[in-house]
């Protein structure tokens, strides 16, 4: 079974997510396919991405978060910058077709592509502080762009779920259908762009449009390095575990009480150096 089904609708380019069995979650080999795949789309005018099954896609997939790799978890990482990378530099647009839960990695998946257009029955969130880590590749960063700081922080930081109506009035879709429908909206919105634009401007208009995801690539970059050097944290460990027994995760406070007499201001330091 191809983790990733390419299919040919007119003059879109779809490419199907295809591990439904867990939620169309990619790791290190499957990332490096689609990013083949999106980079392989020279025939094209428009490239699709969506998933089989229930989910559009459940993000990055570790075969046991318990007991993390640390090589494993850094190819994965820096797979999901290159794949999302490649989505922002095709020169045709991509649109992302969520047909179901959009989670985590998934989530930024949506994130990066150029238009996004859900079936009612999707869903959307972050789960990185929930479950021991960060949405470093756009849902800490570039989210903001597009929804607002104070709404891009209460997604990140409560990890809650919202619906496909939700991610619309945030300004994180284009468009919500009825799940029935969602191939055929997308292949109204690409047959639009395929016959009424010109390729050239529409890759000049993208191109211009990536500014702002540019500019945060420094911020993409050393997030990594500290999720990396945070790799078999008690916070990371604990929350993969919780997630896997389907429990409240217990995480450590932020100081300890060894902390108390540590210096906290500027004023407080001075007055222990006297």
């Amino acid at each position: 079974m191809p983790d990733i089904i390419r299919e040919r609708r007119g003059s879109a380019l779809w490419l199907s997510l295809n591990r439904p069995e867990r939620f169309n979650a990619y790791d290190f080999a499957m990332a490096q396919e689609l990013r083949a795949h999106v980079e392989d789309s020279a025939d094209a005018r428009i490239v699709v991405i969506t998933g089989k099954g229930r989910a559009f896609c459940a993000g990055g997939f570790l075969a046991d978060l318990t007991k993390p790799d640390p090589r494993e978890i850094r190819r994965l990482y820096h797979a999901s910058l290159a794949l999302f990378e490649a989505i922002r530099n095709c020169p045709q647009p991509v649109i992302a077709a969520v047909n179901g839960a959009a989670a985590g990695g998934g989530n930024e998946l949506v994130v990066a592509c150029d238009l996004a257009i859900a079936a009612r029955g999707a869903t959307f969130g972050q789960t990185g502080p929930t479950v021991g880590s960060s949405p470093v590749l756009g849902g800490a960063n570039f989210l903001t762009m597009q929804i607002g700081e104070k709404r891009a922080k209460e997604v990140n930081f409560f990890c809650r779920r919202y619906s496909a109506e939700q991610a619309l009035a945030m300004g994180l879709v284009n468009a919500v259908v009825d799940d029935d429908q969602l191939d055929d909206e997308i292949g109204k919105w690409a047959d639009e762009l395929a016959t009424r634009t010109s390729p050239r401007y529409v890759e000049i208009s993208k191109v211009s449009s990536n500014v702002f995801w540019n500019n945060m690539r420094d911020n993409y970059v050393s997030g990594l390095a500290m999720l990396t050097q945070a790799i078999g944290s008690h916070d990371m460990i604990e929350g993969a575990t919780a997630f896997v027994e389907k429990r409240p995760p217990q995480f450590e406070p932020l100081y300890s009480d060894d902390d108390r007499d540590v210096p906290s201001t500027t004023d407080d330091m001075l007055g222990a150096a006297l």
